[in-house]
């Protein structure tokens, strides 16, 4: 299973287009085998850096094997896909 958590900072334009992204890429192209958590640095800052995560918005997927980290909108979808390991997912 596709495990995925990404770290935002509260309502900010970034964060809010990246998590609109990041489900409309679950709904298209991950169907229902993925697992997705949201952490707000801002309500979390501890987790993020117990996480190592410096920046906002990012992506970070967990498993499968290797982790990989995106930061940014998620707004192009090809690079993200390969980014992620996932192209032709």
């Amino acid at each position: 299973m596709l495990k995925l958590r990404l770290y935002i900072a509260g309502d900010a334009p970034n964060s809010l287009r990246a998590l609109a992204n990041l489900k409309a890429l679950c709904r298209d192209s991950l169907a229902s085998v993925h697992e997705l958590e949201i952490v707000d640095v801002l309500r979390d800052p501890q987790r993020a850096l117990a996480d190592g995560v410096f920046l906002t918005p990012t992506l970070v997927k967990f498993a499968p094997a290797p982790e990989r980290r995106i930061v940014g909108s998620l707004s192009d979808l090809p690079p993200v896909l390969d980014a992620l390991g996932l192209t032709g997912a």
